[in-house]
């Protein structure tokens, strides 16, 4: 079948069937003479392959040496040790994603619980003074969270 046949098979677009080829993940790719591509049936099933595999989470080079040069010689274990990998990654991003939705859910909740009384930068100082387990410090010039230039004078100490 030509690249158009194939495009309208498999849903993908022309040049993605040749990026694929370029790639060297299609290899069932003939020639004729006039230079025209032709593929097998078995190019069906190996983009299927691929475009699976790509949603899963594969590389295009783990893809790469997973899929067998003809699909009759397939590593029935190296195919099960990478999917195993796979799983086990997607395990852990799937923690590492649980971790930091729980973080960024009790950072709202640290902001959401603004006192009333309390204005934007003290309360962004409370939140960050939590968040990072230590007193944040009030900005150079600037005191009880006036903008530095309208803070108010403490009067001197006077010599006794």
């Amino acid at each position: 079948m030509n690249i158009g046949e194939l495009a309208k098979r498999t849903g993908l677009t022309n040049s993605r069937i040749r990026f694929y080829e370029s790639a060297g993940l299609l290899k069932t790719v003939d020639r004729r003479p006039n230079g025209y591509r032709t593929y097998s049936s078995d190019a069906v099933l190996v983009l299927e392959l691929i475009t699976t595999a790509q949603k899963a989470g594969f590389t295009l080079d783990e893809i790469r040496t997973l899929l067998p040069s003809d699909l009759e010689r397939w590593e029935h274990d190296a195919l099960l040790d990478a999917l195993r990998k796979k799983v086990r990654d997607i395990e852990a991003l799937e923690h590492r994603l649980a971790e930091s939705k729980a973080q960024l859910v009790g950072l709202i909740g640290d902001i959401e619980a603004k006192p009333g009384d309390m204005d934007c930068a003290a309360n962004a100082r409370r939140v960050l003074s939590r968040m990072l387990g230590k007193a944040v410090d009030t900005p150079t010039g600037a005191v009880d969270d006036k903008p530095a230039g309208k803070a108010m004078r403490r009067p001197r100490a006077r010599a006794v």
